[in-house]
C-alpha cells in the first residue's frame, strides 16, 4: 500500500491507573498531557504521556464487561494493548484490512481525527488502530486524542524516544507476515535474526513466546543506570537493561 505510516502512539491496559502512570513518570521523566473523556463510554479512564512524538497511553477499566478488562483476565494483566499508527486515509486501511479477513472493532470520529480499530483477535498479539487528523500531517502538529497542548508536555531530559515494541508468538515469523501484510510495511530482520517491521519512526520486533501478547517496549535514554536505578527504588526487579511495569518490559537503550 501507498501513503505514509508512523508509529503514533502505544497503550498498555493496567487493573488500575496508579500506580502505573505514576510509575512511568517517575522513572523515565515524563509527564501526563492528558486525560481523554471519550474513553470514558467504553468504561475506561486513561492517562497519555509523549515520549517525544510518540504516545505512552495506559487506560485501565472502571466497570465491568469491558473489552480491557476481558483483556486483562485472558493474559492474567500482562501484555500491551493496542499499536496506533498515524496514517492518510484509515478508512482505506480498514478496507485492506478486511480483504485479508481482519474485521474493523470500532471507528471513532470525532473530527479533525478520525480512526479505525481492527478486531483484535483478528490481529492477534494487540489491537491495530490507524488514525489521520484532518489539516494537520505535522507530527508535532494537533493529535485530539491527546488533548489540545500535549507538546507542552514533552519532557526529553531523562528519555528521548519510544523507539518500538516486541510482539510475541509461538510462529513470529507468521505473526510478523500478518502484521506486514496489515500494515502494508515489508518484514526484514534484526540484528539478533529476529524478524521485525521497520517504520520511519520505530520497529515492531516479533520474537519467540508461548502465547501472541505485545510484550515489550523499547526507550531510548540518556543514563540507562539512572533509569535502571529509578525503577529499582519504585519496586520493580531489574533484568539486565530491562524491567516490567504495566504488563511489559522496557527495554532500555542509549
Amino acid at each position: 500500500m501507498t501513503g505514509y505510516m508512523r508509529l503514533r502512539q502505544i497503550c498498555l491496559v493496567a487493573p488500575h491507573l496508579e500506580p502505573v502512570v505514576g510509575d512511568l513518570a517517575a522513572i523515565f521523566g515524563l509527564e501526563v498531557c492528558y486525560r481523554d473523556p471519550h474513553v470514558g463510554k467504553y468504561g475506561l479512564e486513561n492517562a497519555l504521556l509523549p515520549v517525544d512524538t510518540t504516545l505512552l497511553e495506559v487506560v485501565a477499566p472502571f466497570q465491568d464487561g469491558t473489552a480491557a478488562g476481558r483483556f486483562l483476565q485472558r493474559t492474567g494483566n500482562r501484555g500491551g494493548y493496542m499499536a496506533i499508527f498515524a496514517c492518510d486515509d484509515p478508512d482505506e486501511r480498514g478496507r485492506h484490512a478486511a480483504t485479508l479477513g481482519v474485521r474493523t472493532a470500532n471507528v471513532i470520529d470525532h473530527p479533525p481525527y478520525h480512526g479505525v480499530q481492527l478486531h483484535p483477535r483478528d490481529c492477534r498479539a494487540a489491537f491495530i488502530e490507524f488514525n489521520h487528523t484532518a489539516g494537520s500531517d505535522n507530527i508535532r502538529g494537533p493529535y485530539p486524542p491527546a488533548g489540545p497542548d500535549w507538546q507542552a508536555s514533552i519532557r526529553t531530559d531523562v528519555t528521548q524516544a519510544l523507539l518500538g515494541v516486541e510482539l510475541q508468538s509461538p510462529d513470529p515469523a507468521g505473526l510478523a507476515r500478518h502484521w506486514s501484510a496489515i500494515i502494508g510495511a515489508p518484514v526484514s530482520a534484526a540484528d539478533r535474526g529476529d524478524p521485525e517491521i521497520v517504520l520511519v519512526n520505530g520497529r515492531l520486533r516479533f520474537v519467540t513466546g508461548a502465547e501472541e501478547l505485545m510484550t515489550g517496549v523499547t526507550m531510548q535514554v540518556r543514563d540507562i543506570s539512572a533509569v535502571l536505578s529509578a525503577a529499582k527504588a519504585k519496586g520493580h526487579a531489574i533484568d539486565g537493561n530491562s524491567f516490567l511495569l504495566g504488563g511489559v518490559a522496557f527495554r532500555l537503550t542509549s
